[in-house]
């Protein structure tokens, strides 16, 4: 193999960060790109069926369900975030659902568009795009430009902290939006397409020291979906 020498060996070392500087670079340059939503076949998908983790996969030491509700429970320490996925990898989608944080103050979140990294530690976290809720609302690239800028305000006006929220993401092309309890909070455009992928739905179990609880329901995907919002008031 060839010798790179100190130069070659620098400039390599160098190239994930000259990759952040260009990604940082693309998203000052003003409004994104619009990706038209992608064509397919239209199909409506309950995702849990009540009764097991057909078409589920993640730590079942971590995940049970009750009375048709997925529940996410640790007493342990979660060193890595990590999550119940499906099986099925999907692009644009209309996703609607309930979810509740029991206990702790952490956030959970809805990840799609990326994949499973297990590179991060974790046989089951993410690497993608991530809808948060209810402690932090907002949208998060896990394990790449962290934050998304979006404004959280319109979502904790909604939001319940202890309670059932109603979840519709909507996301097609690069466009992601969100609406809790019959309004509307997010719209966006990722500012970098290349970043989106055809990916499985997350359920995520944040890391935490402290016990955590979450819990899940009535998850219904619609495939290749119409552009419009179904639960706004």
């Amino acid at each position: 193999m060839a010798c790179l020498g100190i130069t070659g060996l620098f400039l390599i070392g160098q190239a994930p960060l000259l990759r952040a500087g260009q990604d940082k670079d693309k998203e000052k340059k003003g409004t994104a790109v619009e990706v038209p939503p992608h064509q397919g076949k239209t199909e409506v998908i309950r995702l849990f069926n009540g009764k097991n983790f057909d078409g589920w996969e993640g730590n079942m030491k971590l995940w049970s369900h009750k009375d048709d509700v997925i529940i996410a429970k640790n007493t342990e320490p979660i060193p890595v975030s990590t999550y119940l996925l499906t099986k099925r990898k999907f692009t644009d989608f209309r996703l609607t659902l309930s979810a509740k944080l029991v206990e702790s103050e952490m956030h959970s979140g809805i990840a799609f568009w990326g994949r499973v990294a297990p590179e991060q530690k974790d046989e089951w976290t993410y690497a993608g795009h991530l809808v948060m809720f209810p402690s932090g609302w907002g949208l998060y690239d896990l394990y790449g430009r962290n934050g998304l800028k979006v404004d959280a305000a319109p979502a904790k006006k909604v939001g319940k902290q202890h309670d059932w929220n109603d979840i519709e993401i909507l996301a097609q092309g690069n466009r992601i939006r969100v609406a809790v309890n019959g309004s509307l909070v997010v719209d966006w455009r990722d500012p970098l397409p290349e970043r989106i992928k055809e990916g499985p739905i997350g359920l995520q179990l944040h890391s935490n020291t402290v016990p955590q609880e979450v819990q899940f329901r009535d998850l219904v995907l619609t495939t290749f979906p119409v552009a419009q919002m179904v639960t706004l008031k």
